[in-house]
């Protein structure tokens, strides 16, 4: 069956098909739909499966399946309703935790990255709340500031930085017309 390599779409289901499901399904990289659901099928899910990356839609439902369900690529898309009625699966996207889960070798799971994901949104969260409390405090006093007059304290701020400023630009001027250095004293 894994030589049907153009296969777009392949429903099995209410077959009463028995047995496990073919590890050659994996070969079949352009399948986009694979529906085994209401059969009979037992053993594991192949892990070759996980080589589909069209794979769009996936029904195990109401089978005899067991064990853990394989991670990575599409299979981090499906959701439960593709796995009902296997009381033998374990494993993400279903609630049931597999006995084994921290196995050497095994793929981290989607928890582990959501975890670091959210230790970093945590630390970003603080971060914009301060940029966001100073920034309304600081349009607040700014408002209150010149609603109620000119604020000396600035005015003079501003002046000083323009005559520093004019004063630069000025001697550059002079330095340019004369070719001679503007000589401080």
């Amino acid at each position: 069956m894994g030589e049907l390599n153009s296969l777009i779409l392949l429903n099995l289901s209410h077959n009463s098909l028995t047995g496990q499901i073919p590890s050659s399904l994996g070969k079949m990289t352009e399948l986009e739909s694979l529906d085994f659901s209401s059969n009979k099928l037992e053993g594991r899910i192949p892990e070759q499966l996980t080589n589909l990356t069209f794979l769009s839609v996936l029904q195990l439902s109401h089978n005899e399946l067991v064990g853990q369900i394989p991670q990575g690529k599409q299979f981090d898309t499906f959701s439960n309703d593709s796995y009902i009625g296997n009381s033998g699966l374990c494993g993400l996207p279903l609630i049931k935790k597999c006995h084994n889960e921290e196995e050497p070798g095994a793929p981290p799971s989607k928890f582990d990255e959501e975890e670091e994901d959210s230790a970093a949104l945590f630390t970003w969260k603080f971060a914009l709340a301060g940029y966001g409390c100073g920034l309304v405090l600081g349009l607040s006093q700014g408002y209150i500031a010149f609603t109620r007059g000119k604020p000396w304290w600035v005015v003079k701020k501003v002046e000083k930085y323009q005559q520093k400023f004019v004063g630069r630009c000025s001697g550059r001027h002079k330095k340019k017309k004369t070719g001679k250095p503007n000589q401080r004293s």
